[in-house]
């Protein structure tokens, strides 16, 4: 039974990273859009930038920069006593991308794969129009 719930919070945490909900305590819901928003994008370009070490590592240093970017916003923006919530974001949202990215890269089922690219590439769109602000 354990087991199962376990399973069933890691979905639940899939899907709400994948929708964009969080997932986290109310602590860290308290915390402002913006923070939230660079949390996210930070967790989301960690998972790519390791995603791409092994399948693309040409690309894993543009991603890289990326993320350094994102990481410099969220320092500018993140509250005082406000880390722990931070990276309790950027791990839910580094986890629920990984799970997207090994979806779209290694599904036998080429229809679910198609959905979990679309949305992995939708989510990361997003953070790259962030940087290009």
């Amino acid at each position: 039974m354990r087991r199962h719930r376990a399973h069933l919070a890691a979905a639940g945490m899939c899907l709400a990273g994948c929708l964009g909900v969080s997932a986290v305590p109310a602590m860290a819901l308290r915390m402002d859009a913006t923070t939230r928003t660079f949390a996210t994008c930070t967790g989301r370009l960690s998972a790519l930038m390791e995603h791409q070490w092994l399948l693309a590592p040409a690309e894993a240093e543009v991603t890289r920069h990326h993320r350094h970017r994102m990481i410099e916003l969220l320092q500018a923006v993140m509250p005082q006593g406000g880390a722990r919530d931070v990276l309790s974001l950027r791990i839910e949202a580094k986890f629920a991308q990984a799970l997207l990215l090994t979806r779209a890269t290694f599904n036998a089922d080429a229809g679910d794969a198609a959905q979990a690219g679309a949305i992995s590439d939708r989510m990361l769109a997003h953070c790259e129009a962030l940087l290009a602000q």
